[in-house]
């Protein structure tokens, strides 16, 4: 066997046991997936999800992995695989939800399984962009030209319910 055969071209990282329901991580996982670790890693840093920061940590520990585990420079890594699996449904966070006339319901904390794949070369299909994925960040030019488009809205008070307080009050003392 030659020394290419054994010479691994990607690292992985897995979580396992991830308090977070599976939707919620692929939401996330679908933003990054194909992308340039650099970018990923700012990506998941500023997005203002609660999935992102099992991911960002789960992607520095697969770039500490390729880094001394397989001699790979960590400067031009990309995401290769990401993948988001359901756990176990509820058997080991089980919480009682109170229901009518004395009964209990159980309520299923999901758990959830994710794996990312880092590897020097990019994918090679580049992964279609799915609705469910904006975590995008803006950059400072949209958000001034959107906060430049939408108007404050400001309510004005109208005088007509203290007028019906008023001859109210004054039907009444009469």
């Amino acid at each position: 066997m030659s020394a290419a055969a054994t010479e691994r071209t990607e690292a992985l990282a897995h979580l396992k046991f991830a308090r977070v329901g599976p939707r919620k991580l692929r939401r996330v996982a679908d933003a990054i997936r194909g992308k340039s670790v650099r970018e990923a890693l700012v990506l998941l840093k500023f997005a203002g999800v609660f999935a992102a920061e099992p991911l960002e940590k789960l992607l520095r520990s697969a770039v500490a992995n390729a880094e001394n585990n397989h001699d790979m420079s960590s400067d031009g890594l990309y995401i290769t695989r990401i993948t988001v699996d359901g756990g176990p449904g509820g058997g080991f966070t089980k919480r009682l939800d109170p229901r009518a006339q004395g009964r209990a319901a159980f309520k299923r904390k999901r758990l959830s399984h994710v794996t990312i794949a880092v590897g020097p070369e990019r994918p090679k299909n580049q992964p279609k962009q799915r609705s469910g994925a904006a975590i995008g960040l803006k950059t400072r030019t949209q958000r001034q030209a959107q906060a430049a488009t939408t108007k404050p809205k400001t309510k004005a008070k109208s005088a007509a319910p203290r007028r019906k307080k008023q001859t109210a009050a004054a039907g009444a003392g009469a």
